[in-house]
């Protein structure tokens, strides 16, 4: 079979919509989004953070869904495609490989903290969580964190519900997360968003979110606003170029990566106005409480508040069905490229990877320093976090940037992008070749430094 073909597509225009969508909606929107923006002062983080959405995010994607589009087929395979019609030396594969490697390392340890939200939609619906104190949803989270046993079985689980999707293929396995996850995701965070409207203390949560006081903001809170506008798309792993070589050949990339993006952006503001409610309607709670917001503030919040539990329990089911639409895109790059080889079939690749990293994942459970009380010695968990997010992302994406923007053929990236005579695509291309690539390079490099000085 060609290559080319052997995957299938997306059923239509939308299925690829909601599938990005799902691949770019994660623990990245729900989990972090909402307490990065209560630590650098709402508002104002939140405007940058949706330029830098306009200005890296949704170029890059689109560039990098071109790509897909045009090979046909895995980022390996399809990197391989463009760099010879490119007529350019094979080590510009190597964005390829780098974006399977780097889905792997982030499955590892992204495969640990979505066991954390499956434990928690347990806890959730028996009860566990009601009635908490501060002190005591801490001491549970911590103790939670601790038993190596329990993390090892939600992890392992977690794993097995991602490799079910991925070995069922495109149409039946990615195409369904498409189709009934994500709607249900959507409906779930808007009846939590009424929950806090009727609830919660909403003026309080709209007037963080969007009071635009710029005296909040530092330089470290931009930095960290470009940084995530660019990782909450999945960019530069591979995902996103993986489903591209999946998408119809009649629909418009710009438009439907535009659409995209609002709805990734969507979500992520839905969410912080549906958690901040509960959190501002309970007195001593910090919306800049870090990681600790969504598993020690939000289960004290809950629990003192009319149908805690039911609401909690929704909440953390949110969670987990997002964490599940995401993982399943880090390991599709990789299982295609496997199938493409002709040596495995479909369910024995997808196993093959996901083993690869449920022990990477073991060794994040094993050697972990989430309560800070183990500073010295190697850990994994920390480590696969840095080398993925500040090293091999950004790199892919620059990479990708400059490929498309510089090498690839004027006429073949116009009739990809539909764009023949539109006055829109040379402002694209512009921001492709310039902008996107210097602010990805500014969020390296100050990364990069903060690391090694801190």
């Amino acid at each position: 079979m060609d290559q080319r073909k052997m995957h299938g597509v997306w059923g239509n225009r939308w299925t690829f919509i909601l599938a990005a969508t799902g691949s770019a909606v994660g623990l990245g929107n729900i989990w972090k989004f909402p307490y990065i923006t209560g630590e650098n002062g709402g508002g104002a983080f939140v405007l940058v953070y949706l330029v830098c959405i306009a200005l890296v995010g949704i170029p890059v994607m689109m560039a990098e869904v071109l790509i897909g589009r045009r090979g046909r087929m895995s980022p390996i395979n399809s990197m391989r495609y463009v760099t010879r019609e490119a007529g350019l030396h094979g080590a510009w594969t190597a964005i390829g490989w780098m974006g399977v490697v780097a889905g792997l390392m982030i499955m590892a340890f992204y495969s640990v903290v979505a066991g954390w939200a499956l434990n928690y939609v347990l806890l959730a619906a028996t009860g566990q969580l009601s009635s908490l104190s501060g002190a005591a949803a801490g001491e549970l989270f911590g103790g939670f964190l601790g038993d190596t046993n329990r993390l090892l079985v939600f992890h392992s689980l977690f794993s097995l519900l991602t490799f079910a999707v991925v070995a069922a293929g495109v149409t039946r396995g990615l195409g369904m997360v498409a189709r009934i996850l994500m709607p249900f995701l959507f409906a779930v965070l808007l009846v939590l968003l009424v929950y806090g409207v009727v609830e919660g203390n909403f003026s309080a949560a709209f007037g963080f979110l969007f009071d635009f006081k710029f005296d909040k903001l530092s330089m470290s809170g931009v930095l960290v606003a470009l940084g995530h506008a660019f990782f909450t798309l999945s960019l530069g792993m591979g995902a996103i170029m993986a489903y591209g070589a999946y998408m119809p050949e009649h629909a418009n990339v710009s438009r439907t990566i535009i659409t995209v993006g609002v709805l990734d952006t969507a979500v992520a503001l839905i969410a912080g106005l549906a958690i901040f409610p509960v959190v501002f309607a309970n007195p001593g709670m910090e919306p800049g409480s870090g990681p600790g917001l969504m598993f020690v503030s939000l289960p004290v919040a809950f629990g003192s508040m009319p149908a805690g539990e039911i609401f909690a329990t929704l909440f953390f089911l949110l969670v987990a069905v997002a964490a599940w639409s995401s993982a399943v895109s880090l390991i599709e790059p990789g299982a295609a490229w496997l199938v493409e080889t002709g040596k495995l079939k479909r369910a024995p690749a997808t196993f093959l990877l996901t083993l690869v990293a449920w022990c990477g994942g073991v060794g994040c459970v094993l050697s972990n320093n989430w309560l800070g009380d183990n500073p010295d010695g190697l850990h994994i968990f920390e480590s696969l976090d840095f080398l993925t997010s500040q090293i091999m992302l950004p790199l892919g994406g620059l990479f990708i940037a400059i490929f498309v923007g510089w090498l690839m053929r004027r006429a073949i990236v116009v009739s990809e992008m539909d764009a023949e005579e539109h006055p829109l695509f040379d402002i694209w291309l512009f921001i492709v070749r310039f902008v996107s690539p210097a602010l990805i390079a500014v969020v390296m490099i100050a990364s990069l430094y903060d690391k090694l000085v801190s």
